[in-house]
């Protein structure tokens, strides 16, 4: 691929967005941004610290009353030109995506689909933000509910979808009339400054975006939490930082949107067409490099069909190519960093000294990036750590069970309830799972199932709200009731 990789670096802004202009953290401190598959430094960032957060809630604050009187046409419009603005720019996103996360450069291009979907839905959602009216049953009233915007917001997103997570956050902010403070990750900020900059070039106003990139999360989400002209806080992150994250918006009861950690079941039955199903798997499982809070997490497969799925699987596992998301052919690229490979790699380990067999993989790459095998384990035991904790690497377990209770039961076994997954030819045992799964999206017969048209979220400890879909604008709004005397009441 013709990218020079210098120019799309220089495009991205290193400075922090306050108030519509990019200028230097308070402190002068700065922070690296590296390529989790070289090791090498892509870029030097402006690091904010409280001062700057503070600054950056005044910025929004400022304009908060002022932009949420802006007609939902005109906000409308600067989501459908950042949209056109994206795809227009879509290789040079891709090309920050692949170097700051390590995704290949083609997943890439589809998170920039993907992400710009966002965008566009959002757009259309603006001027469909409904009310409704009625009469009240003692006929006394005429009730009119409206909504409105929340009000100025903290949103903090996760290294492993650098675009998508600020679209999913920023374009419904938009749509209903917020201004925000937008936290990215300081693993991967380079696609956050660069569409923030791309948001100001469709014509968002100065003020209602702002960005503060650091190496301290908590310097930044700390004095915004404890000032009461916040009023919403939407993080995508893990559930123990989210936990903590909800302690310090209870004091001033903040509206938050909690999308958190997962522990995927993919279910496999045995009426399943396991070609399919494979295929299914795949897609769930090595989407992202597995470092997806959806990705597949414990494969379960019906005892009668669990070497057959195994034997296609490990097939489809060993055709991967691990190298630079950047070089021609590859499909596997490298962890996001050290402690992540590390983590995978004990998990793998773990599984191995309590029994498993592992069928391709099972080590470590080496090189100067942090690679690691994909992996396809079987003989797994629920007591293994990789079968109780998100893998978040290119690992497959496989647990078999016999009847559909079991595997019900299993799945079900997790403090988690984001994403799981079922393929069966079935079309009552689909009523069935989906009734008795506890997880907030479920893929039947589909393992990549993310739509910014549906409503994305989990249950239990993965998580509060929706993001996406008709219920995504409305985790940005407010209902407000006005109850108005009925003239003929007294009639």
């Amino acid at each position: 691929m013709s990218i020079n990789i210098e120019e799309v670096i220089a495009k991205v802004p290193t400075q922090l967005l306050i108030g519509g202009e990019w200028r230097d953290s308070a402190s002068g401190e700065t922070f690296d941004v590296e390529n989790p598959a070289t090791g090498e430094k892509l870029a030097t960032l402006a690091s904010a610290n409280s001062e700057d957060a503070t600054a950056a809630l005044d910025a929004a604050c400022a304009v908060q009353d002022e932009w949420a009187r802006t007609t939902p046409r005109e906000r409308a419009e600067i989501l459908r030109r950042a949209f056109e603005l994206v795809q227009e720019r879509a290789d040079d996103f891709a090309a920050l995506m692949t170097l700051e996360m390590g995704k290949p450069f083609a997943e890439s291009k589809g998170e920039v689909t993907y992400g710009g979907e966002f965008l566009r839905w959002f757009s259309e959602e603006a001027v469909r933000d409904y009310g409704r009216t009625a009469t009240v049953p003692e006929g006394t009233l005429r009730m009119i509910t409206r909504r409105k915007p929340v009000g100025p917001c903290l949103l903090i997103t996760p290294w492993n979808f650098p675009l998508a997570m600020a679209t999913r956050k920023v374009a419904p902010a938009v749509a209903a009339g917020c201004t925000m403070v937008l936290k990215p990750a300081k693993l991967t900020p380079l696609t956050a400054q660069y569409f923030a900059q791309t948001m100001l070039d469709a014509g968002l106003p100065k003020g209602v975006l702002n960005v503060v990139s650091g190496k301290s999360a908590s310097a930044i989400s700390e004095p915004l939490l404890a000032d009461a002209r916040l009023r919403k806080l939407s993080f995508t992150g893990s559930t123990p930082v989210g936990r903590t994250l909800l302690k310090g918006a209870a004091d001033n009861v903040l509206r938050t949107s909690m999308e958190l950690g997962g522990n995927a079941p993919f279910i496999v039955f045995e009426d399943a067409d396991i070609d399919q199903a494979v295929k299914g798997a795949m897609g769930a499982k090595m989407r992202n490099i597995g470092e997806a809070c959806t990705a597949a997490n414990r494969f379960l497969v019906h005892e009668s069909v669990a070497e057959e799925f195994s034997e296609k699987l490990v097939a489809e596992f060993k055709k991967l190519k691990l190298g630079n998301g950047m070089d021609e052919g590859v499909t596997c690229g490298p962890l996001i960093e050290p402690k992540a490979l590390d983590s995978v790699s004990g998990l793998v380990d773990d599984a191995a000294e309590k029994g498993a067999t592992i069928l391709t993989g099972g080590k470590r790459a080496g090189g100067d990036g942090y690679f690691y095998e994909p992996t396809v384990i079987s003989n797994v035991s629920r007591e293994t750590r990789v079968s109780q904790e998100e893998i978040f690497g290119p690992v497959a377990p496989i647990i078999t069970f016999s009847t559909e209770e079991e595997a019900l039961e299993i799945a079900n076994d997790t403090e988690y309830g984001l994403a799981s997954y079922v393929f069966t030819e079935d079309s009552d045992r689909l009523w069935r799972v989906a009734d008795g799964l506890e997880f907030g999206l479920m893929g039947f017969n589909a393992g990549v199932i993310s739509n910014a048209a549906a409503p994305f979220g989990g249950v239990k400890q993965s998580g509060l709200g929706r993001e996406g879909g008709a219920e995504g604008i409305a985790e940005y709004t407010t209902v407000q009731y006005l109850g108005i005397r009925d003239p003929y009441a007294n009639a």
